[in-house]
């Protein structure tokens, strides 16, 4: 593992609401780690993001991309870990988290990129936010969907922490959840 100090964080919120269960539990991450430690943060339904065409199978190639996607794929390639902080829609990812992903397929197609190749050996970590009352095994739809995704990509999968919250600041209440987030980053 690499030293926590030389690592390089990339914090990315899908939630649409700020200051919403999973971005406290990403706060509660990120300030655990040294005080070293480079860290971005993204929120990705800020983000003039466009939608995703599938050209994979015509023109098979798709242009550099510009403005905040450019900026968003910066930040991917220049982060060693990703730490997604999600709630729990509708049992999966949450729109502008979905969108991202799907952009991914463009990345690995842009000429000279080497998106997938630059991926490999990142680490993917997962918070998420599910509404009071939920079961774990409800989350397993978003999380599986990024396990699956780090996978295919060759990262290291860091694992998920869930907390318990439906309205903001719920997630406060849920000690273990914030504990185990403060431990993520860390294994």
């Amino acid at each position: 593992m690499t030293d926590p100090a030389a690592r390089r964080i990339l914090v990315l919120l899908a939630s649409t609401r700020a200051d919403g269960n999973a971005e406290l539990m990403a706060r509660a991450s990120v300030a655990a780690l040294p005080a070293a430690t480079e860290v971005r943060w993204q929120r990705l339904a800020e983000l003039d993001m466009p939608p995703f065409e599938d050209i994979r199978h015509s023109v098979g190639q798709y242009p550099a991309p510009t403005g905040d996607l450019a900026r968003l794929l910066d930040d991917t390639l220049w982060a060693t870990d990703l730490l997604v902080a999600s709630p729990l829609y509708w049992y999966s990812l949450p729109a502008p988290l979905k969108l991202y992903l799907d952009h991914w397929s463009a990345f690995m197609r842009v000429p000279g990129l080497d998106f997938k190749a630059r991926m490999a050996g990142k680490a993917m970590h997962v918070l998420c936010a599910t509404s009071s009352g939920d079961e774990p095994h409800l989350a397993a739809p978003l999380v599986d969907s990024l396990r699956f995704s780090a996978g295919y990509m060759k990262m290291r999968w860091g694992g998920a922490v869930l907390g318990d919250g439906t309205r903001p600041g719920d997630v406060l209440k849920d000690e273990a959840a914030l504990a185990a987030a403060a431990k993520l980053l860390l294994a």
